[in-house]
């Protein structure tokens, strides 16, 4: 070889090292944007859910500290109305109590589901088991509850649990067709693992494209990304579905 060969080798092995140097660079660059679009969708992402829950929190607390009492305030007026004017404006008053306290009733039902006591006094086991006597009773949905997690976890991932739990319930009663839902929460490795399984018809082939069973899963998936955790889930036609989350404690 001589020496206009080598010359010539030696410069195409140079150009070929910077155009290597260059693609890894533009590699390089495509991951780290990615990494930082990530970042700023899941930071987006935990805003919404963040503001959607306080603004849940603010609204159960105006109904159970401000509403409650008035009402219970105007009860009281009505009862101390002057009853012996006659049987109709004696059956007016008894009346207009029993609405305020169908009223009381419901407005105490709605604060609670925007924000359940318990789920802030005893946890997000007791609160899920709390909330699947209440919303399954009568339905003709068979549940099976099961959980094994002793600890408190951080307030933030138990009220995401709790969501979850909320919307595959809520798309079990009104879209499976299931009569039965196990719902089983653990502790393992350092994770909250979270499984549910139904026997209903499964979720649609397209579910990504229909827009209810689609939303519903975004949802999970939302909720699931801000913890750091993981979504898995299967389903068939005629099948079922079963989800699976993996949550991280730290």
């Amino acid at each position: 070889m001589d020496t206009t060969e080598k010359a010539f080798y030696s410069a195409l092995l140079i150009a070929l090292g910077i155009v290597g140097v260059i693609l890894l660079f533009f590699i390089i660059s495509i991951i780290q944007q990615q990494r930082r679009y990530r970042a700023m969708a899941l930071a987006k992402i935990n805003a919404e859910i963040t503001t959607l829950e306080n603004e849940r929190k603010r609204i159960a607390s105006d109904l159970h500290d401000e509403v409650g009492p008035l009402l219970s305030a105007v009860k009281l007026h009505i009862n101390h109305l002057d009853k012996s004017e006659g049987e109709q404006q004696k059956e007016l008053i008894v009346k207009s109590s029993l609405y305020i306290d169908e009223v009381i009733k419901k407005m105490r039902e709605i604060s609670n589901d925007l924000l359940p006591n318990i789920l802030i006094r005893k946890g997000f086991p007791a609160a899920a088991e709390d909330f699947l006597t209440k919303v399954t009773k009568g339905s003709g949905l068979k549940v099976t509850f099961e959980s094994d997690l002793q600890e408190r976890v951080a307030l933030e991932k138990e009220v995401n649990l709790y969501r979850i739990v909320q919307e595959i319930v809520h798309n079990t009663m009104k879209h499976a067709k299931a009569s039965e839902i196990q719902i089983k929460v653990s502790k393992s490795e350092g994770r909250v693992i979270l499984a549910t399984a139904d026997n209903g018809v499964g979720l649609p082939g397209n579910v990504h494209q229909r827009k209810e069973a689609g939303l519903g899963l975004l949802n999970l998936q939302s909720r699931t990304d801000v913890m750091g955790g993981e979504l898995s889930f299967k389903t068939a036609p005629g099948k079922g579905t079963s989800y699976l989350f993996e949550i991280p404690l730290a």
